[in-house]
């Protein structure tokens, strides 16, 4: 199984998408990178909030979700969902992800359904 780690952070309709991800599939861990605003009002079970404040720089962050994250048994690759939040805030996540040698599986939600996006499409004609 995999872990989940996404942002929790602006962008209207955002959450709904993250909580039917979140219930979609078997996680071993769900982590959300999330605020003040989003540990005081998302209510999901079975998450793990890391707060951080996410005005600071990209590689402020990155580095604070790095220590956040490294001694989480994450495995060797983790699925990420950058539906919600900014581009600092996702060149932060996906930053940390890749200082600490994981690899990457973006998932989204279409249908109620978790769907993985695949990243090489091979043809050999």
């Amino acid at each position: 199984m995999t872990s989940l780690v996404a942002c929790l952070s602006s962008g209207k309709g955002t959450w709904a998408q993250l909580i039917e991800i979140i219930r979609g599939a078997q996680w071993d861990d769900v982590f959300l990178i999330t605020n003040e605003f989003g540990k005081e009002k998302f209510k999901e079970k079975n998450v793990k909030l890391v707060i951080l404040d996410l005005n600071k720089s990209p590689n402020i962050l990155s580095d604070e979700i790095v220590d956040a994250l490294h001694e989480k048994d994450l495995g060797t690759e983790v699925a990420i969902n950058i539906s919600s939040g900014t581009g600092n805030e996702h060149m932060a996540l996906l930053s940390a992800i890749l200082k600490l040698g994981l690899g990457v599986r973006f998932v989204f939600s279409k249908n109620g359904k978790v769907e993985e996006l695949k990243l090489f499409k091979f043809s050999f004609d």
